[in-house]
C-alpha cells in the first residue's frame, strides 16, 4: 500500500501534484499569476469594508435602529453607512457619518478620508478614487449642550 492509497473510507487519497502535466514544487505557485484566475470583490462588500474602517476613527459614528431613518438614534458604537460604485479597480465611495462636536470638521474629514482610502486599498486592493463624506449629524459634548440652550 502506498501513501496515496488507504483502505479507510474517511481518508481521501493524496492529490498528485503532477496532474495535468504541471509539476508543483513546495513554496512555488502552480502557474503564473495571470493564469491563476481573478478575485472579484462586489461593490457592496467594498462598501461594508469602508463602513467598518470609518468606524475605527475616533469621534465618528453612524445611525442605529429605526426604519428608513425614522427613529434612528445617533450612536458612536454603530458603523457609518457607505455606498460604493466600482469602476474596474477604482471605487467611488460615499460615507454618511456623525461626528462628535466641537471639533475641527476639516481636520476630522481629512483624517477620515486618509484612513478610509489607505485601509480600503490595504484590505481589498481597490483604489479609492473619490470619497464623498456627508456629515448628517453632530453630537455636542455634554458641557456644550447647556451652553446651546
Amino acid at each position: 500500500m502506498t501513501a496515496a492509497h488507504t483502505d479507510r473510507a474517511d481518508h481521501r487519497p493524496a492529490a498528485d501534484p503532477s496532474v495535468d502535466g504541471l509539476s508543483v514544487s513546495p513554496g512555488q505557485p502552480s502557474a503564473p499569476a495571470e493564469q491563476r484566475g481573478l478575485t472579484t470583490i462586489p461593490a457592496s462588500v467594498v462598501g461594508r469594508i469602508a463602513e467598518q474602517v470609518a468606524s475605527e476613527c475616533t469621534g465618528v459614528g453612524g445611525a442605529a435602529g429605526g426604519m428608513l431613518g425614522v427613529g434612528a438614534r445617533r450612536d458612536f458604537d454603530s458603523r457609518p453607512s457607505a455606498t460604493c460604485d466600482l469602476y474596474g479597480t477604482v471605487a467611488v465611495l460615499r460615507l454618511d457619518v456623525g461626528v462628535a462636536f466641537p471639533v475641527d470638521l476639516t481636520a476630522t474629514c481629512r483624517s477620515l478620508r486618509q484612513h478610509v482610502r489607505y485601509r480600503v486599498h490595504e484590505l481589498t486592493g481597490v483604489e479609492v478614487g473619490r470619497l464623498d463624506i456627508e456629515i448628517s449629524w453632530l453630537n455636542p459634548a455634554a458641557a456644550t449642550r447647556g451652553a446651546l440652550k
